[in-house]
């Protein structure tokens, strides 16, 4: 007999659904950043139609907010967070949940926020890790996008 897996593989995530698909979202913006092209650029960002917010900036403002995002969260949230990224990229398996989540706790959590926006695809991975959970964030994504005031709230 074949069973069919419908729920998520966790009873507490650590962090509420509506949160990390906000924060996926301000992770895929900040992915969404190029090299900056020209660093003695002159010209005005309103005469480059902003194109400068795509570019990887000390200041760029896409980094700024999910850097924010990160930081207001709780501590227990944040290392959520990094228990999510490793499970998305292959570190641990679904299975070893409880294992990744000790890891994240234990771990110097001096600057989690500057950890998380520093791995490419940060917001693929804590996807690919919540979906590794059984826990499917399409819908609430898509809610997220279409309530900006809802990405707003970390």
């Amino acid at each position: 007999m074949k069973t069919i897996d419908t729920g998520p593989k966790v009873e507490e995530l650590g962090v509420s659904e509506n949160t990390l698909a906000a924060i996926i979202l301000e992770a895929r913006t900040f992915d969404a950043t190029m090299p900056e092209v020209d660093e003695d650029e002159g010209s005005n960002d309103v005469d480059d139609d902003e194109i400068s917010v795509l570019e990887d900036q000390d200041d760029n403002p896409a980094l700024q907010v999910l850097m924010e995002a990160i930081k207001s969260l709780s501590m227990e949230e944040q290392e959520t967070l990094v228990a999510l990224v490793w499970l998305g990229r292959g570190d641990f398996d679904a299975d070893e949940w409880d294992e990744a989540r000790a890891m994240a706790a234990e771990r110097d959590n001096g600057d989690v926020a500057g950890y998380l926006a520093g791995i490419p695809m940060l917001g693929d991975y804590l996807e690919a890790g919540a979906d590794a959970l059984g826990i499917n964030l399409s819908e609430t994504e898509a809610q997220t996008m279409s309530h900006p005031q809802k990405r707003a709230e970390f």
